[in-house]
């Protein structure tokens, strides 16, 4: 038997008084077995080998819950900027989306499993395209990330190319499949996610199916919603209602069902949403940069609605860095209610981890540092000169880290990054790999890349 013990640094462990002090943590079996002073853990029982990680003056604190990526689209990263979101979906996303093989689907989620872990996510909550989709599990699994993921579910054409589109029930029967294969999988900390892409693509039938199967063992819905006025002028021309209202009309709402971006939400849907339970993502940095809006997240957090945080997809961020977004988060918020006080760097580290887990149902299990929970654990270094002196720990964090300052990450008590080292995977084979295949891809999908 072998045990873990973090040494030294600052916990932040996002519990329910929210403490920050110097602490030791300490591994065992995959969960926290102990948290106390420095120098004081327990001795090693016999025959139990205690391996260290030292923090020193650094933070020890959740790892990040990131609750919408698209793995999918990693290898895309650069090659759809500057477009606003329904051209960036028909001329350069679903496209490239309909160009993936197996093998260029595995390239790209491990290029972003491999980014995400590097810089301390965890979890996540991932939507796919339609096809191939167990070679992003398999990545999962192999890499050792904990997710929530599941196919996109396309049965009407909104622009996408015929590669991309489904018969309702073949969306319907895959989806069941995967399901079957990888809810669960790796100790649970596999899970799947029926994920019907957005309203404009898809079938009032498929989307009836997918609310028909809700369960009681963890099993989420993942969309978008409200996330640019071009789309949601679409929606109502066509619809002659809200995508938020069409959703709700066929069942789609509810604590099992989360929701990307709500950027466009009134108050009125807040609160109906927030009666109802359903969860939101916001994905401050995408929603900049296809030029969407800045989503209200005091507003939805005064709703009563719980809100996660995501970077959404490489190519319209173009980064998965969770200490990035939430800084965006802190001061996007500040500028949308004109007020300097609208969110603290607590409020917004809780969006990406205590209050992350609670919006995919997790947090009985991960998003604090609590003992009996699941051990995924971020150590960021507060040593750089960027954020120096060294005065506030969660200041820091929160407005003067990226990235490139964690240096340690341990999943389901498993160590994946040493040192700011990623294990397991040749980050240079990686690289190589992924120009490769983005070059094939955009070829594919008639493309220059």
């Amino acid at each position: 038997m072998s045990e873990l013990l973090i040494e030294g640094g600052t916990l932040i462990a996002m519990d329910a008084v929210r403490t920050v002090a110097p602490r030791d943590v300490l591994i065992a079996d995959g969960r926290i077995a102990w948290i106390g002073a420095p120098g004081r853990a327990p001795r090693a029982g016999r025959g139990v080998t205690r391996e260290r990680l030292r923090a020193g003056s650094a933070v020890v604190l959740p790892g990040f819950v990131q609750a919408h990526v698209h793995l999918c689209q990693v290898l895309f990263r650069g090659l759809a900027d500057d477009l606003p979101l329904l051209a960036w979906l028909k001329e350069r996303i679903w496209p490239l989306e309909a160009s993936h093989t197996p093998r260029s689907l595995r390239v790209s989620a491990q290029l972003g499993v491999a980014e995400l872990l590097r810089g301390g996510t965890t979890t996540i909550l991932d939507m796919g395209t339609t096809r191939h989709h167990d070679a992003v599990f398999e990545v999962l699994e192999q890499l050792g990330m904990r997710a929530v993921s599941g196919k996109a579910m396309m049965d009407v054409s909104a622009g996408a190319p015929k590669d991309l589109l489904e018969r309702t029930r073949d969306s319907l029967d895959e989806s069941d499949r995967l399901r079957k294969r990888w809810h669960g999988r790796a100790n649970g900390r596999l899970r799947y996610a029926y994920a019907p892409r957005f309203i404009l693509s898809c079938t009032p039938d498929l989307l009836r199916e997918v609310a028909a199967r809700k369960s009681d063992d963890g099993g989420l819905v993942h969309t978008h919603v409200a996330e640019h006025a071009e789309e949601r002028e679409v929606v109502a021309r066509l619809l002659g209602m809200s995508d938020l209202a069409a959703l709700e009309s066929h069942g789609l709402c509810g604590n099992h069902v989360v929701m990307a971006h709500a950027v466009q939400l009134t108050r009125a849907e807040m609160r109906r949403a927030a009666r109802r339970g359903t969860r939101f993502v916001h994905c401050p940095g995408a929603n900049l940069k296809l030029a969407s809006g800045i989503a209200d997240v005091v507003a939805l957090r005064a709703a009563g609605l719980l809100v996660g945080l995501g970077a959404d997809g490489a190519p319209c961020n173009n980064r998965l860095d969770a200490l990035s977004e939430l800084r965006l988060a802190l001061l996007l918020s500040k500028v949308k209610r004109g007020d300097a006080r609208a969110l603290t760097p607590l409020d917004a580290l809780a969006l990406c981890t205590i209050d992350g887990a609670r919006v995919l149902g997790l947090d009985a299990e991960i998003g604090s540092i609590e003992v009996g929970k699941r051990a995924d654990v971020t150590v960021v270094s507060l040593d750089g000169l960027h954020q120096a002196p060294l005065v506030e720990p969660v200041s820091a964090l929160c407005y003067a880290s990226s990235a490139s300052d964690v240096r340690h990450v341990v999943v389901d008590g498993e160590v994946r990054v040493r040192e700011g080292e990623l294990l397991g995977l040749d980050v240079g084979r990686l690289t190589a790999r992924a120009r490769t295949e983005a070059r094939a891809c955009a070829t594919r999908a008639g493309l220059s890349a």
